[in-house]
């Protein structure tokens, strides 16, 4: 079965535990742990090298701008497995004028690069679940 890393918005966002339960046709990867060490280090770049899908979910939650430059990096080095999406709205907060303007500009480089770009956490659990894609 294939293997979907969930990169991205942490910082209390729950769109993994509301993406997970759609995922019925791959597994995933959370890199996201209680006590981030040198071993989950080395796990998640582990998971970004060996995973089939490579999937980074921007919401207004986040305040990691690493996540972006990880989104658009494996957009070059793994064009064909890489996924953004990019929510407006997350835990009561929406995107600037100003973000949405910059992730859609970001979401352009992704799939000027080979990867594709996602509006909705069910647009992803489509697209992952598809067998025949």
């Amino acid at each position: 079965m294939e293997r979907v890393y969930l990169g991205g918005t942490c910082n209390g966002s729950d769109w993994r535990a509301r993406l997970i339960p759609l995922l019925t046709e791959v597994e995933y990867f959370d890199p996201v742990v209680d006590d981030w060490n040198d071993e989950a280090a080395a796990r998640e770049l582990y998971e970004r090298e060996h995973d089939e899908w490579l999937l980074y979910v921007l919401t207004p939650l986040s305040d990691n701008i690493y996540g972006v430059a990880e989104a658009v990096d494996d957009s070059n080095k793994h064009p064909g497995r890489t996924l953004l999406c990019v929510l407006e709205s997350d835990g009561g907060k929406r995107l600037s004028p100003h973000q949405k303007k910059a992730l859609r500009m970001v979401g352009k480089m992704v799939e000027g690069n080979g990867g594709q770009v996602f509006r909705s956490l069910e647009e992803v659990a489509a697209f992952l679940n598809r067998i025949d894609r």
